[in-house]
């Protein structure tokens, strides 16, 4: 029995369904059921949302979420040897999972939100970066997550709540920093997870905020892939890239040009692409 539930222990359940992880699908299983909880809790309250899962595998994160109390948990798994696995989850919580046999990327997210709905997943590493900018890129169309609670290689959170003249800090800091009140809520250690990785790992907890009066978020991405493009250089050499008079940008941003982006705050990006947005329209 394990810790939280009535359910086998983990090593069992991936025994007894063949579940080796694959290394091309990016699977490294969490089996401490009581870690999987305080994940859960993280993410907590959750007995008044939609709880989203990418990858859930054998199910540990899954059976953390539905013993704190999830109303409803959606688990979207492209590796169909797990699905009979997350069935027998689903069945001693009637009601309360919904298994999408799926890769995550081709999802849409929109169509599964019912009311509030957040995000909370050990996500497979491959695919982790591109996800969390994908759920962005949603966002700032229409506001969907109340929340984000995701499991990361700890450099990839790390650079998400990296703070400016850190080396971290660049283009994924600034976008999430705009968009969300993020931060590192747990590490966790190679030695938590089957097999283990070769990295550290650590949960990011991001809060959307609201986004009005702000520039385009791909005005955000321009400006930012400029500017970072060649992160050694001053400001006024990599923004040469954007191909328009940086004057006037520098000024938006009260700035000189003499800076390197690492330098500038997550509110001067912003003022930067403003300023980028209404010389585009001008043109």
């Amino acid at each position: 029995m394990s810790q939280i539930d009535d359910l086998p222990p983990l090593r069992d359940v991936i025994n007894r369904h063949g579940l080796r992880a694959k290394k091309e699908l990016g699977q490294n299983f969490l089996l401490d059921l009581n870690l999987t909880a305080r994940i859960a809790r993280i993410a907590s309250p959750l007995d008044q949302s939609t709880i989203i899962e990418v990858g859930p595998g054998p199910g540990g994160l899954t059976r953390g979420l539905l013993a704190e109390g999830a109303k409803k948990v959606i688990a979207i798994e492209r590796d169909g040897r797990a699905l009979p696995a997350l069935q027998e989850i689903a069945d001693a919580y009637p009601g309360r999972l919904e298994v999408i046999s799926a890769d995550a990327m081709e999802i849409d997210y929109r169509q599964l939100a019912d009311g509030p709905t957040k995000l909370v997943a050990n996500l497979p590493y491959n695919i982790a970066t591109p996800l969390l900018t994908g759920w962005l890129h949603l966002q700032f169309e229409k506001p969907l997550f109340e929340s984000l609670t995701l499991m990361f290689q700890k450099e990839v959170a790390d650079r998400i709540c990296a703070e400016p003249k850190s080396k971290a800090y660049g283009r994924l800091a600034i976008l999430c920093g705009w968009m969300t009140d993020a931060h590192i809520a747990l590490n966790v250690g190679p030695a938590a997870f089957t097999p283990p990785p070769k990295v550290s790992s650590a949960i990011a907890h991001l809060i959307p905020k609201e986004m009005t009066g702000t520039p385009n978020i791909k005005s955000i991405e321009a400006i930012t892939r400029a500017a970072f493009g060649q992160r050694r250089k001053m400001l006024r050499q990599s923004l040469k890239a954007l191909s328009i008079e940086l004057e006037p940008l520098y000024e938006a941003a009260s700035i000189k040009g003499t800076e390197r982006a690492e330098e500038l705050s997550v509110e001067q990006f912003v003022q930067l692409a403003i300023a980028f947005e209404q010389h585009t329209k001008a043109a």
